[in-house]
C-alpha cells in the first residue's frame, strides 16, 4: 500500500507508540557510579572541613603546604603520580599536579586551587561551622569545595574501574587568588598538552555553570608630597592623602557600562601619625573588563590622571598589573556545556551557561586553544566574605556529572 492514507496509518501508529510508552526512555544513571559517589559522602565532608581549617591565603607558605600534604594523600592513595611544583616569578607555594594514566584517548585537564583572599588567623576568627548542609568557613566554596569535588569524582571513577582515558591531570594552584603569577605559564603548558579543561571552580547555585569570564586587573596610583607638622606648619606640607582621595573619587569615570568594564577602588592608604601631614598615599583599583583593549584605554586614561596633580608639589605614578584575560563566550564551551547537560539528564537534571565578573584560571586554559568549560565544584557562595559556604547537598549530582563527564570526555575527547 502507499499514498496518502498509508502514511497516515504510520503516522497514527508512531503516534500511539508515543503515548502508549513505547517511545525513547529517559535516560537512567550509571547505578555503579552514582553509588560510588554517594559512598564518597563522609570522606568528603571530612576532607572539606580538614581543608577550611587550615589558613591557605595567597603567600603563606606553611598553610599552602598544609593543604598541598592533605590533597598529596588523597590523590595519592587514589593512584595518582603527585608532584609538587614551585611557582614561578616571586610568588609563595608550590603547585601540586597529580596525574592519572589510562588506555583511552582523552587527556582532560582539571584546575583548583588552594588558596584563599583570607589572612592567617581567619579560621580560628570565624569558626567555620555547618549551617544545615551549607559548611560556612574561609575558602568553603572559593575554592576548597572544588577540590573536593574533584577528589571525589576521581574517586568514583577509580571504585568502577574506569580507565577509557589517556590523562587526566589534576592541577591544584597556589596563587590563584592573586593572579595566578605563580602557575600562568604552567597551566598554559599543560592546557597545549590536553584536550579539554574544566575549571572546578564553585558551580552558581541553582544549577549554574559558567560559560564566560570577565578579565582582571590591579590599577595603582602612588601619591608623593612633602611631610610636614599638622599643628606647627601644615602650610609647608603638600597632603599625598588629600591628593589620593580626589583621583579616588575621579577613578569610577574610568568604568564603561556599554562595554561592561568595571573600576572599583578597593584600597587606600596614607599615613601613620595623626599630627604629620602625608608625604605618601597608595590607591589600589580593581579592573575588570570583557574586551582586552579596555585594559589599554584604562591603562591610558590612568597616566593622564597621573600627569595632572590638583595639588602643586604632589607627584603621582600610575602602573595597571594585568593579571588574568578575559574568557570570552566560544561555540566549543557550548557545545561541552551540552555534552554535559546530555550526561547530567540522567539526573532528571539540566545545567545553566553563565557569564559572570569574576576572572579565573579556565582564562589561561583556553589560551592554548583548547575547550573549556567553568564552575563545575558543588555549588555555592559568599566569596571572599564571611559567608563563604560550600553548599554540601550538590557534592552528590555535581561530582556524579563531573565524573560521567570525565568518562565521555576520555572516550571521545573533542577535535582540536
Amino acid at each position: 500500500m502507499s499514498g496518502p492514507h498509508n502514511r497516515f496509518l504510520v503516522s497514527t501508529l508512531l503516534a500511539a507508540l508515543a503515548t502508549s510508552g513505547h517511545a525513547q526512555a529517559a535516560p537512567h544513571p550509571d547505578a555503579k557510579l552514582l553509588a560510588a559517589v554517594q559512598a564518597c559522602q563522609p570522606d568528603a565532608r571530612q576532607l572539606l572541613q580538614q581543608l577550611v581549617a587550615i589558613d591557605s591565603g595567597s603567600g603563606d607558605a606553611d598553610g599552602l603546604s598544609k593543604v598541598a600534604d592533605v590533597y598529596t594523600a588523597k590523590l595519592k592513595a587514589l593512584g595518582a603520580a603527585v608532584r609538587r611544583v614551585p611557582p614561578a616569578s616571586s610568588a609563595v607555594g608550590d603547585n601540586l599536579v597529580a596525574t592519572f594514566k589510562g588506555d583511552g584517548k582523552g587527556r582532560i585537564l582539571l584546575i583548583a586551587h588552594m588558596d584563599t583572599v583570607f589572612v592567617k588567623g581567619t579560621v580560628q576568627r570565624s569558626k567555620p561551622h555547618w549551617d544545615g548542609e551549607h559548611y560556612v568557613g574561609p575558602g568553603a566554596g572559593d575554592d576548597k569545595s572544588g577540590g573536593v569535588t574533584g577528589v571525589c569524582a576521581l574517586g568514583a571513577l577509580q571504585q568502577v574501574s574506569f580507565r577509557d582515558f589517556a590523562r587526566i591531570d589534576l592541577l591544584l594552584n597556589a596563587s590563584e587568588e592573586i593572579g595566578s603569577p605563580g602557575s600562568h605559564e604552567l597551566i598554559r603548558s599543560m592546557a597545549a598538552d590536553s584536550d579539554v579543561a574544566i575549571n572546578l571552580e564553585r558551580g552558581l547555585p541553582g544549577e549554574g555553570a559558567i560559560s564566560s569570564r570577565k578579565g582582571s586587573a590591579v590599577l595603582t596610583f602612588e601619591f608623593s608630597g612633602r611631610a610636614a607638622h599638622a599643628g606647627l606648619e601644615p602650610e609647608k606640607g603638600r597632603n599625598a592623602a588629600l591628593e589620593a582621595a580626589r583621583v579616588a573619587l575621579e577613578l569610577g569615570k574610568l568604568a564603561e557600562a556599554s562595554r561592561a568594564t568595571t573600576v572599583t577602588v578597593t584600597v587606600l592608604r596614607a599615613g601613620d601619625k595623626t599630627n604629620v601631614v602625608p608625604d605618601h598615599a597608595t590607591i589600589e583599583a580593581d579592573v575588570r573588563v570583557t574586551l582586552p583593549e579596555e585594559f589599554d584605554r584604562v591603562e591610558q586614561a590612568a597616566a593622564q590622571i597621573a600627569l595632572k596633580p590638583a595639588i602643586d608639589g604632589v607627584t603621582i605614578a600610575s602602573t595597571l598589573q594585568r593579571n588574568f584575560p578575559p574568557w570570552p563566550h566560544a561555540a566549543s564551551t557550548d557545545a561541552l556545556l551540552t555534552r554535559a547537560n546530555a550526561l547530567y539528564a540522567e539526573l532528571g537534571r539540566t545545567l545553566k551557561g553563565n557569564a559572570v565578573g569574576g576572572a579565573a584560571d579556565v582564562a589561561f586554559a583556553a589560551q592554548a586553544g583548547i575547550p573549556a568549560i567553568d564552575g563545575f565544584g558543588m555549588e555555592g557562595g559568599g566569596a571572599h566574605g564571611p559567608d563563604d559556604y560550600a553548599d554540601f547537598a550538590t557534592l552528590t549530582p555535581r561530582a556524579y556529572l563531573l565524573a560521567r563527564l570525565l568518562m565521555d570526555l576520555g572516550h571521545a575527547p573533542p577535535a582540536r
